[in-house]
């Protein structure tokens, strides 16, 4: 993914642009409450893009249900469209997950996720991310990916 194609508008822009969870997710590091978040339970194909930039992150294909509260998947779409960042706040242990063009806090990774998969849970909040359904793609501009979703 080029990250020119998926420009990050301003914190002002953004503060007109998103919702006040979103925001604060998104652009202050925040987390949403488990269960009670837009997409924990979606199951309906298609993608998942930055909200900030709609860069595309996750595929419905590697989504699965963690127990967790929040929606997890396997893997990114595109390892590049990710960046892993240490993050010891809250006095833990753990890898934040940002986008790569949005710069926009996402959620967290940990080991804990399939084994047949690879073993990772990228924990995700709903409020980081838009989801596009499958046949809806084309139309949002993603038709040149479709073919990539399981």
């Amino acid at each position: 993914m080029e990250k020119k194609k998926y420009p990050r508008p301003s914190n002002a822009e953004l503060k007109n642009k998103l919702t006040d969870i979103q925001y604060k997710v998104a652009v202050e590091n925040n987390t949403e409450s488990a269960y009670k978040n837009e997409y924990w339970d979606n199951k309906e194909p298609g993608i998942y893009v930055d909200v900030v930039t709609g860069e595309p992150l996750f595929s419905s294909g590697e989504k699965y249900d963690s127990g967790c509260g929040w929606p997890s998947f396997t893997a990114p779409m595109d390892l590049g469209s990710v960046n892993l960042k240490k993050d010891n706040s809250y006095n833990m242990d753990r890898t934040e997950v940002r986008s790569k063009s949005g710069d926009i806090h996402l959620g967290h990774v940990f080991d804990d996720g399939p084994e047949e998969k690879g073993g990772r849970r990228y924990c995700i909040n709903s409020a980081s991310i838009k989801f596009i359904p499958y046949e809806k793609m084309a139309e949002q501009g993603y038709g040149d990916i479709k073919e990539h979703i399981k």
